[in-house]
């Protein structure tokens, strides 16, 4: 991996976490202009520095070495996803209780509204099962 991709990696980290240079400095135990040029592509810090900026993010060192643009956009698409299916299922249960108030509700369109939401349910308690 290039120097220009690690610096460009502490630079969004730094400031996805609303961070100064000079705030990443303190919790580094360095100069601010340590900082600069690791962000500038100046230098590179070394390994043990490498692993104390992952830790400082809350982050692996895979993670801040390796460009995990792919992993990031799965993660995205399945969070659009979880949210989807939970919309789906909370809007299905929306749907029964105000068609219940202000109108006659068929069981037929109920038990196919009910199946709908509980479906969506059941398929985002599949993908997340067992995670923290």
């Amino acid at each position: 991996m290039s120097s220009k991709n690690i610096g460009e990696k502490i630079s969004n980290l730094r400031k996805v976490n609303g961070m100064t240079q000079n705030d990443l400095a303190k919790k580094m135990n360095v100069t601010d202009a340590a900082i600069s040029k690791w962000e500038r592509n100046d230098s590179c810090p070394d390994i043990d520095t490498i692993n104390e900026i992952a830790k400082v993010f809350g982050i692996t060192v895979d993670e801040l070495l390796n460009s995990n643009k792919e992993k990031n956009e799965i993660k995205i698409i399945k969070q659009i996803v979880d949210i989807a299916l939970v919309a789906v299922g909370l809007s299905m249960g929306v749907c029964i209780v105000l068609k219940s108030l202000f109108d006659n509700l068929s069981l037929f369109t109920s038990m196919y509204m009910m199946g709908l939401g509980l479906t969506s349910f059941g398929i985002y308690l599949a993908m997340n099962l067992g995670k923290k």
